[in-house]
């Protein structure tokens, strides 16, 4: 038709910025990992430098820790102190360092400790021992010198401990065992007992 113009429209011409470059991509990938994996080894080893899991072997703690328990380690309890009486400790067994060994601490420097009439004896003072699993069959009396703990399993008379090896010097220990993590039906704080009757002379 006369006089008839025809526009055209047309669309705005949109710009689409490129994609990134895949290499850019990866790379940010692997620098996550490569911080998720510090992060865990860093945690691995402050939790290895502060604690220990043992793998309990044997009935010589029963009944207070069973056989196949695992146990945490509190590597840093005698950093400022020094073990108690009570305490179940963890050391490095002295006829053989490779192996570990736990059992509770009854005597401590300058200690005399004594097995009589199935009662344990530190410095004249009788033990009460509620979690032995019986009482001691055997007798003898130690001296406990300085740099040296005299140490004793609960299951008292199916135990290598310090009434068949003697002391153990302070050197060898690891820590203190503060907890039972595995298996689950276990799982719970150690109870300490503070053997108040065994007095200082």
């Amino acid at each position: 038709m006369p006089g008839l113009i025809i526009a055209r429209v047309t669309q705005p011409y949109l710009e689409i910025p490129p994609a990134e470059p895949r290499r850019s991509a990866v790379w940010a990938v692997l620098v996550e990992i490569l911080q998720t994996a510090l992060i865990a080894t860093l945690l691995f080893l402050a939790v290895n430098l502060v604690t220990a899991r043992i793998r309990v072997e044997g009935s010589s703690m029963e009944p207070s820790l069973h056989d196949g328990e695992m146990v945490v380690v509190n590597r840093l309890a005698y950093r400022w102190s020094e073990p108690g009486r009570g305490d179940i400790i963890v050391f490095r067994f002295p006829l053989d360092p490779a192996r570990r060994f736990i059992k509770r601490v009854i005597g401590l420097p300058g200690d005399m400790v004594e097995a009589r009439a199935g009662l344990v004896y530190v410095n004249g003072a009788p033990l009460d021992e509620p979690y032995i699993a019986a009482p001691p069959r055997y007798d003898g009396t130690w001296q406990v010198e300085p740099g040296q703990l005299f140490v004793l399993g609960d299951n008292r008379n199916n135990s290598s401990d310090s009434q068949n090896w003697g002391p153990l010097p302070l050197d060898e220990v690891i820590g203190k065992a503060v907890l039972v993590y595995w298996p689950l039906p276990d799982v719970g704080v150690i109870p300490h007992y503070t053997l108040v009757a065994a007095a200082e002379e």
